[in-house]
């Protein structure tokens, strides 16, 4: 009896690199098999009705990108956060809102959320009021680009540590808007590590984006300031004391708002055509889960280690994927097939994109640290007096509305962006 040929693949082991999954994708497409995964244990904790029954799930985004599990020295995350008070701003975007999910685990005193928009924040707040009941929490309505609101909820809340997670991370819309870029991103991090500073915090730190290397756009140089002006804050640190300074650079982040995942499958699920800026463009990619675990992981060497404490740490990202290859690996996983039943098209690239991304500056030295999924560079540091003088005509002309002062202001403060930024930046 001839058997029936096979019609599924289903992959049962949850640790492959993304690489092999998309390899696995690759043949069986080939063969003409469909591809599934059985659940997670983490799918599986509600239990299910018929416990031999087990469905299938279908292979997901983050199957194709995912990386070997890091391995988390969760004692060290515990010690930093258990029984002090903790202040997260941005708390309702993607990656403030899994801090805060994460930070909640390991019994903080309190959480004290910080967000510009009434809905992210509403959000996160419920969500913390049914996950954390028992956990006293704050949440405060207030911009960083408003100096006097954060100065009052610092005081009110007197916080141990500060994650500074809000920011304007789009390119393209910072790149239409770059007053805003500045005084959210560069004026908006110098308020925070001010209010750090006056309210005696122990810790704060930013979260940072490879953008902020050799920037050719206005987003990355707005974070490439806002690392800057807390590196020099920390020199002072070392010498007199007071609030430590951490910065944690990574990639694109899975599903986060602005990110390309999402934006392929609103396109794929209306038929097409998926649009994609170049052939031959890449990024790197990492799940927002992973991304705050290695946050918080770096926060705890570097209060551990004051050597460590102004340095930048750089989350491991894997290998970068081509973006149009991802662009079709979607769409083989929604069940079509790309050029034929959904169209790719590309639309070339937008104003201040690059075609790859730098993870470091070349005159950023490297050094190991205990995480092999964590790296340290050492910065280039700006003098603080002259870099508070340059911020503070920074911001006078952000608030004047002279778009054309600013970008000159920044080209002079960050001189790779203005050696490769876009025209269309830079003839504004």
């Amino acid at each position: 009896v001839n058997d029936p040929p096979p019609q599924r693949l289903v992959l049962t082991h949850h640790r492959f690199e993304g690489a092999t999954v998309r390899d696995i994708l690759a043949r069986a497409e080939k063969l003409g098999l469909s591809m599934a995964r059985l659940p997670r244990l983490a799918d599986l904790k509600t239990g299910i009705e018929d416990q031999n029954r087990i469905e299938t799930q279908p292979i997901d985004v983050e199957d194709l990108l995912g990386r070997p599990q890091a391995v988390l020295d969760r004692d060290a995350m515990r010690a930093l956060i258990a029984n002090r008070k903790v202040l997260v701003t941005g708390a309702g975007g993607t990656i403030g809102g899994e801090l805060v999910r994460q930070i909640a685990d390991f019994d903080p005193t309190s959480i004290t959320l910080v967000d510009a928009s009434e809905y992210n924040l509403y959000q996160i707040d419920g969500e913390l009021a049914e996950s954390h009941a028992g956990l006293p929490r704050h949440a405060v309505l207030g911009d960083v680009r408003d100096r006097t609101r954060l100065d009052e909820t610092f005081a009110r809340y007197a916080p141990d540590l500060v994650f500074h997670a809000a920011a304007l991370k789009h390119v393209p819309m910072v790149e239409a808007n770059p007053l805003e870029g500045v005084l959210t991103n560069t004026i908006g991090s110098r308020n925070v590590a001010e209010a750090c500073r006056s309210a005696n915090v122990r810790l704060m730190v930013q979260i940072s984006t490879d953008k902020a290397v050799n920037p050719t756009n206005v987003m990355g140089a707005t974070k490439r300031l806002g690392e800057s002006y807390g590196q020099a804050l920390d020199l002072e640190a070392r010498e007199n004391g007071g609030t430590r300074f951490v910065t944690v650079r990574f990639g694109n982040v899975l599903g986060s708002t602005g990110s390309v995942v999402p934006l392929f499958q609103r396109q794929i699920a209306q038929g097409g055509p998926v649009t994609v800026t170049d052939p031959e463009v890449t990024r790197y990619f990492m799940s927002v889960r992973e991304a705050v675990e290695l946050v918080l992981q770096a926060s705890a060497i570097g209060e551990a280690d004051g050597a460590a404490c102004g340095k930048i740490f750089e989350l491991e990202m894997g290998e970068p994927v081509r973006i149009v290859d991802l662009a079709h690996q979607m769409i083989r996983l929604a069940g079509y097939t790309p050029g034929e039943d959904i169209a790719v098209t590309f639309i070339g690239l937008r104003p201040g994109e690059k075609m790859q991304e730098e993870l470091l500056h070349a005159s950023e030295a490297v050094v190991p640290t205990t995480n092999p999924n964590l790296c340290l560079a050492n910065p280039r540091t700006a003098d603080l007096p002259l870099l508070k003088r340059a911020l503070d005509e920074l911001e006078d002309a952000a608030r004047a509305r002279r778009e054309e002062q600013v970008l000159a202001m920044i080209q002079r403060l960050v001189p790779e962006f203005g050696s490769e930024a876009t025209p269309a930046a830079l003839s504004r």
